[in-house]
């Protein structure tokens, strides 16, 4: 089996692929080390972590030399390319060409805009066929941002585009803000590829999610938001004479982690011992 076969493999019916999705080197490593066995990038800390906006094509550079740097570790690597990055097909194509090249297993393209409209459903199809044709061991999922961008969202055109994206090659479909459990079941019983939604604490669980249907769980830009608010409470913490958070890595353990893991990156096949 290939890679992306393996990939495939982990999207099981009654027992999703949680996704951690990292934004850096180190982030990327804590989650290997932590077990995680495929991880994906967030758009939204990438471009952040660079003071760049998410979702208007600003870190394409940034995600392609991030991308370049963790398809040497021990993962399955798949990349947030937002919406391609360019407005030109052509262009989207070849970026993605570029993205497999490096590495990645897979990508997530969005047909979500900068300024809250979404592609046409036919320019997004044929787009979506463009990038299978080009680099079709690529696990391609289809993201739609009719939950995600609009006010109110019309179930109807979420069934139309994941089934577009479906019949044009789409290796699974993601409808991030999907929340509802009757159009939860409605999205996984429309097409029979795997259905991707973003973790949802408080409201679903991993568990409940599988007995939807749901193939993928992804935890989106969830983590990088949790770090953010972690140092800035451990630097409140520290201002404030209080206690930090308990378990925080030791100097020594963070070296050692991205020692081990460097040599991946350089292109190593062992990891040195912790």
């Amino acid at each position: 089996m290939s890679r992306t076969d393996d990939f495939r493999a982990l999207h099981r019916t009654g027992a999703p692929l949680v996704l951690p999705n990292a934004w850096d080197f180190a982030s990327a490593a804590a989650l290997i080390d932590a077990g995680f066995t495929a991880i994906g990038t967030t758009s939204l800390g990438v471009a952040a972590a660079h003071g760049l906006p998410d979702g208007h094509g600003a870190a394409r550079a940034e995600t392609l030399a991030l991308t370049r740097r963790l398809a040497r570790l021990p993962c399955l690597l798949t990349v947030d390319v937002e919406a391609g990055f360019s407005e030109d097909p052509d262009e989207v194509v070849s970026f993605v060409a570029d993205i497999a090249a490096a590495g990645a297993v897979g990508v997530n393209l969005e047909d979500g805009r900068a300024d809250g409209t979404l592609a046409a459903v036919d320019r997004q199809r044929d787009l979506i066929a463009a990038v299978k044709a080009r680099v079709p061991e690529l696990f391609l999922n289809a993201r739609t941002d009719t939950h995600w961008l609009t006010g109110e969202p019309d179930l109807a055109d979420t069934l139309a585009r994941v089934e577009a994206y479906r019949d044009a090659g789409a290796d699974g479909v993601f409808v991030p803000g999907l929340a509802d459990e009757n159009d939860i079941r409605a999205v996984v019983s429309t097409v029979d590829v795997p259905v991707n939604v973003l973790c949802q604490p408080g409201r679903y669980t991993v568990r409940q999610l599988a007995d939807l249907g749901v193939r993928r769980v992804s935890c989106g830009s969830l983590l990088f938001r949790a770090a953010l608010m972690a140092a800035v409470g451990t630097a409140r913490a520290v201002a404030g004479d209080e206690p930090v958070p308990a378990g925080v890595p030791s100097y020594t353990e963070t070296t050692d982690l991205i020692a081990r893991f460097s040599c991946w990156s350089a292109g190593g096949t062992d990891l040195i011992p912790a």
